[in-house]
């Protein structure tokens, strides 16, 4: 599983167990989603500013959240990277609108992996409101760049 924005370096403490790991990389990619959007945020029109603002908003709270749960089982967690590598770049509001897209899809793909890793009801629910949220936001983004249509059937898969 790999992000869009790669931390530099890359954490080496991943967990074995794959239910944790998954928690691990979503958590992982939620860090790098939060930077990413910094870079959004700049480069965004005044009129965008509300989604950039409610979007890094879920981040934070999901990020938050699903500390919360690896500390819970006494699992280290990942720790923001120093800086991350954008997948492009980013020097006008349609990029930057593109950078929130590919975020969004990416966290999706991370909150699906949780969801089908997880071996406990709370995780699994979790993961399913994580990437709903994801899929909703990225919605949100493709309308903003006249993207049709809007939506994807299955929100962090391939199919």
């Amino acid at each position: 599983m790999t992000s869009p924005l790669e931390p530099t370096p890359a954490p080496s403490s991943r967990p074995s167990d794959a239910a944790d790991g998954a928690l691990y990389d979503a958590i992982a990619t939620e860090h790098g989603t939060i930077y990413g959007y910094g870079i959004v945020s700049a480069h965004s029109t005044p009129e965008d500013n509300y989604l950039v603002s409610l979007s890094m908003a879920e981040h934070r709270e999901r990020r938050d959240e699903a500390l919360a749960l690896l500390s819970a089982r006494s699992v280290t967690a990942p720790l923001p990277a120093a800086g991350y590598q954008l997948p492009f770049e980013v020097e006008n509001p349609t990029e930057a609108a593109k950078l929130a897209v590919r975020m969004e899809v990416d966290a999706a793909v991370a909150w699906r992996a949780v969801a089908e890793q997880a071996n406990n009801e709370q995780d699994r629910a979790f993961a399913v409101g994580a990437l709903t949220e994801c899929a909703v936001t990225a919605a949100r983004w493709r309308r903003v760049l006249g993207v049709t249509p809007t939506t994807v059937a299955f929100p962090g898969g391939s199919e």
